[in-house]
């Protein structure tokens, strides 16, 4: 599962599988803390982060949601989805 960000200690993962379930979503972890985010929902599936990771993490997902959706398409498909720029 490559890894697509990370910033403040929070790492964003996407699967690459032809089958990826539905809805479009990453894998987040920090620290100890593991979490499946549905970024167009803005929405936990699994999971969840401290308050203020998850704050960032939706900024970061708002923020980036054009780029995720283009690696959601990519990844679905089995290729590798591109690195997206961390928040700062």
């Amino acid at each position: 599962m490559p890894t697509i960000s990370m910033f403040y200690g929070i790492i964003v993962r996407m699967y690459c599988a032809n089958a990826e379930r539905e809805p479009p979503h990453i894998h987040v972890y920090y620290q100890d803390h593991t979490a499946v985010y549905d970024f167009i929902a803005g929405k936990y599936i699994k999971g969840k982060l401290p308050s203020k990771q998850n704050k960032l993490l939706s900024a970061w997902c708002e923020i980036h949601l054009d780029d995720l959706k283009a690696d959601w398409q990519l990844a679905s498909g089995g290729e590798l989805p591109l690195p997206i720029d961390p928040l700062r």
